[in-house]
Order: structure tokens, then C-alpha cells, then sequence
């Protein structure tokens, strides 16, 4: 490993166990911006008109004054090609494992979604049928699912993070049973981190880019798309052009090959 890699691994992990209790570069910034609120909340009171505020409605916030709007590479792309590709295939009912919140609440704006994660979803949205279940152990029978999705979740599949139970083969396993569960000509849209491979422990493992094909090997890779270290996007790329990111994400539509029929699962009645 490179020095420079391995001082920013270092560095890293520094910030991100300081993080858990107080992030040190918020905290930085925080003391920096202090001065620019007393100094905007004093001028905002002597304003002709301005309304009085007493001082427990003071909410200072404190990390918005910046050059550009901030955003997540990861999620911001992930979550807008997955929708163009559903909204393009307009399934009659789509299941989401484990996504997040606000591409499923996107989502179900264009289609029926059932929502299964490993935790109780406490949201109620016409068109949104919510599922308590475990990746591990789908509430579904073998090939019943012709449209599913699970984006950014199995990476994470038996570290821990979450309460699951411990497991080496978590991403693994989770991958065998999405391919249980989804029908036979069926899409299955797939997201993890994907580069140098590693366990970074307990938020996520990395995974080579064709090492994830190949556990899917029933299924057809339709498309191959992702982001990049530096946040850029790539739609309908080369597996191996991701292979040297340190946490890229990979972008995998698949579709299982056409080899039985068995009962397609239907719409439960709305929560």
C-alpha cells in the first residue's frame, strides 16, 4: 500500500471514530461561523420591522454558508438512475429492500412500492406498503418478485451495524436470497461500494466490480453504471474501469434468466 494511501486510511479513521461523539470538523467549523451569526442575529434585531425572537428560539445553524450545494455522490446518482430505469419499465409493483427514504418516497409517486427493511419504517404514503423483514430471510416466495431493487444495503449485511448478527458471508448470503426471491425474467437493481476490496468495519464492505457479477450467475448483467472517488458518474461502463477506486459505487441492473415459472407476488392490501 502506497504511503499516501495508507496516511489517509490513518487519517480516516481518526476522523471517523472522533465523529462518533463529536465530529472534529464541524466542531472547527462551528467556532469559525460563531462570530458571523452573533454579529447577522444582532444586525437582524435592529432592522426596521424585524420581528423579536427571545433567546430559547435562537437555532443557530451554523454549516450552511458555503460556495456550492452539498450533496452525496453515492445516493444522488444512485437514487436517479434507478428511478429513470423503473419509471422506464413501469412494473406494476416494485420492491425495495432496505432503501432510502427519500428515493422511496420518489418512487411511489410513479409506482406501487412495497418497502421491506430490517427495521419498522414509521411512514404512511398512499402506495406504500411497508414489510419488517430480513435480508437474510425474505417474506417471499422462490421467484415471486419481477421488480426489485436493494441499493446500497448488502454491503453492510452481517457486521453488526445495524443489530443484525454477525456474519463474514452477510453480502454473500444477502445476494443468494435476492436471487431466490426474484421471478424468473425478473429485474433486480443492485447497488454497493465497489473498488480495492476490504471490510471496513462494522459500516460496509468493498467489493471488486466483477466479483459481484459473478454471484449472480443466473442472472444477465443488462447494465453496468457508477461513481467514481472523485463523485463522477458513469452510466453503462466497463466493470474493471472501477477496479483501482478506493469506495466507488457500482450500479448493477440485472435480469434473471427465463428458466420456470412459479406465483408472481401481488400487491397486499394498503397500510
Amino acid at each position: 500500500m502506497k504511503l499516501r494511501t495508507r496516511v489517509r486510511r490513518i487519517a480516516n479513521l481518526v476522523h471517523a471514530c472522533a465523529s462518533q461523539f463529536a465530529n472534529p470538523s464541524y466542531a472547527v467549523r462551528a467556532l469559525g461561523e460563531l462570530p458571523f451569526f452573533i454579529r447577522n442575529c444582532y444586525r437582524y434585531s435592529k432592522l426596521a420591522g424585524a420581528q423579536s425572537f427571545p433567546a430559547f428560539d435562537l437555532l443557530p445553524q451554523l454549516h450552511d454558508r458555503i460556495a456550492i450545494t452539498p450533496f452525496e455522490p453515492h445516493y444522488f446518482y444512485m437514487g436517479a438512475w434507478a428511478t429513470r430505469r423503473l419509471i422506464a419499465q413501469n412494473p406494476a409493483l416494485h420492491v425495495d429492500i432496505g432503501g432510502e427514504g427519500r428515493f422511496i418516497s420518489t418512487l411511489i409517486a410513479a409506482m406501487p412500492v412495497v418497502f421491506v427493511d430490517y427495521r419498522p419504517l414509521r411512514a404512511s404514503l398512499s402506495g406504500l406498503h411497508r414489510i419488517v423483514g430480513d435480508i437474510l430471510s425474505l417474506p417471499f416466495a422462490d421467484e415471486s418478485l419481477k421488480s426489485l431493487s436493494c441499493l446500497h444495503v448488502a454491503e453492510h449485511i452481517g457486521l453488526g451495524r445495524y443489530g443484525d448478527p454477525l456474519d463474514p458471508n452477510g453480502t454473500a448470503k444477502a445476494i443468494e436470497e435476492l436471487r431466490r426471491v426474484t421471478a424468473a425474467g425478473g429485474d433486480l437493481l443492485f447497488a454497493l461500494p465497489v473498488g480495492l476490496e476490504r471490510v471496513c468495519f462494522n459500516a460496509h464492505r468493498v467489493h471488486a466490480p466483477a466479483a459481484i457479477a459473478e454471484l449472480f450467475a443466473d442472472f444477465d448483467l443488462v447494465e453496468f453504471s457508477g461513481v467514481h472517488d472523485d463523485g463522477t458518474f458513469v452510466e453503462h461502463a466497463n466493470l474493471h474501469d472501477f477496479d483501482a477506486d478506493e469506495y466507488g459505487c457500482g450500479l448493477y441492473w440485472f435480469r434473471k434468466r427465463a428458466t420456470a415459472t412459479a406465483a408472481i407476488f401481488t400487491e397486499p392490501s394498503p397500510c
